[in-house]
């Protein structure tokens, strides 16, 4: 079994995150309950701003907020000395809630609205990364209209196809993001910025997918980036301040899964972007990256109390948790695989085969097909890893059932920073028939 980060089994064989025992939190915060192990963020946090600083290179670490917003984890990314990407209104309104400086907020989308865009002027953010052409024509109007300067990137296709899932790579040229690089867009948007008296034009950000597990589509994204840079100075004597090569870097979920440490990924590419300046003798950028999943992925635990079991003869045995697909839509959307284990039985063997399903009304809430447990007993409770990313942030409210509460945990101690919805939260933007039957509809 894999414990994460400052995982242990105490002497009750009840598992602990952050020196707490989870039987506690699920006893004070009800379940489903999403716990954070807040010393682990700060670990990879750390790791990846140190190699960059080792590798002698100016840079931003970005933490790719979708996977995980909320008030506490912006305020605890801001102490980390991240800066901090967003992707709506609504993200960009919880980090303004939270404080975060204004200056390390870059903020992207494929479909920025006008009142969006204006809203990132207002707060005079530190970077928009613009993904289109329409928004490059929203952002010079809106720009000449308040009189204001807007840092910019450009978003670009190119052209690589990481190993991974077809609906989390975004890096290949059929994409919904992005100028292609191969086609001519990228020139034409690059044309339409670099000079305007508003725009300061940075650079070029890409994004090639998610839970990579190698290097070397990383290190060709940065290839071809430099490259495309190094053309722009030739021949329009413009040398961009800023390379973004984005996040992606995996986790391990299961014991399939191999991923690299985060120092790995930044010496990679570090080296890639150093050597490629030094051979065309250009400045070497400051490089920007946006981990999000290889930040707070295995640092949340996600704990369910066990209620129905069902035995298919000859098929499988299904246990029901508190939750599903409500709280975790992954393994619906993606086919996501997670690990599990009894957290108030871990010494116990887990040598049992059980389906873990959801309660939602949905023959596919499945959370894990194949769960290793021992004999599960109504009221147990079952710790599923590595749920950190893109597990709250995609909740809902199917069946009407309220979102879990979200806690963090270090050192012996815990915070509630996401309160538990009620059903009167559930209900509180619904509004009520008008009583008038002649009413017109």
């Amino acid at each position: 079994m894999h414990l994460y980060g400052t995982q242990t089994v105490n002497e009750n064989g009840h598992l602990t995150i952050g020196g707490v025992d989870v039987s506690e939190l699920a006893s004070q915060y009800g379940t489903p309950v999403m716990i954070y192990d807040t010393e682990l963020f700060k670990e990879r946090a750390r790791a990846f701003k140190d190699t960059f600083e080792k590798k002698e290179i100016r840079a931003q670490v970005a933490y790719a907020s979708k996977a995980f917003s909320s008030i506490a984890i912006y305020q605890l990314a801001e102490q980390q000395g991240l800066s901090l990407d967003v992707v709506s209104g609504g993200e960009l309104y919880t980090a303004v809630a939270a404080g975060f400086p204004r200056e390390r907020i870059h903020f992207h989308g494929n479909n920025k609205s006008r009142e969006e865009i204006v809203y990132a002027f207002e707060e005079n953010i530190g970077c928009i990364v613009i993904d289109n052409f329409l928004e490059i024509d929203m952002i010079k109007e809106i720009a000449d209209e308040r009189k204001q300067t807007m840092n910019v990137l450009v978003r670009v296709t190119p052209g690589i196809e990481a190993h991974t899932h077809d609906y989390i790579t975004t890096g290949q040229e059929d994409s919904k993001f992005g100028f292609d690089l191969k086609n001519g867009q990228t020139d034409q948007a690059f044309l339409a910025l670099h000079d305007h008296g508003y725009i300061k034009f940075l650079g070029m950000h890409c994004h090639i997918g998610s839970q990579i597990f190698e290097t070397d589509a990383f290190k060709f994204a940065a290839e071809v980036l430099m490259e495309r840079m190094v053309e722009w100075r030739k021949n329009y004597q413009f040398i961009c301040p800023v390379l973004n090569l984005g996040g992606g870097f995996g986790i391990r979920y299961t014991e399939e899964d191999t991923p690299l440490e985060p120092a790995i990924y930044v010496e990679e590419m570090a080296d890639v972007v150093k050597e490629m300046a030094e051979e065309c003798e250009y400045p070497i950028p400051e490089v920007w990256i946006e981990p999000g999943r290889s930040l707070v992925g295995d640092a949340g635990t996600t704990i369910y109390s066990a209620g129905s079991t069902k035995v298919v003869p000859g098929v499988r045995t299904y246990v029901a948790v508190d939750g599903g697909m409500s709280d975790n839509i992954r393994p619906a959307l993606y086919d996501a695989h997670y690990s599990s284990a009894l957290a108030n039985r871990m010494n116990e063997p887990h040598d049992q085969q059980w389906t873990v399903a959801g309660k939602c009304c949905e023959s596919g809430d499945k959370l894990i097909e194949k769960a290793y447990l021992p004999k599960v007993e109504t009221g147990d409770l079952l710790a599923v890893f590595c749920t950190g990313a893109y597990t709250y942030s995609m909740a809902s409210n199917y069946n009407r059932l309220p979102r879990p509460a979200v806690v963090f945990v270090e050192k012996g101690q815990h915070q509630l920073v996401v309160r538990r919805e009620t059903y009167e939260d559930i209900v509180k933007l619904d509004l009520p028939l008008q009583s008038d039957e002649k009413e017109n509809f």
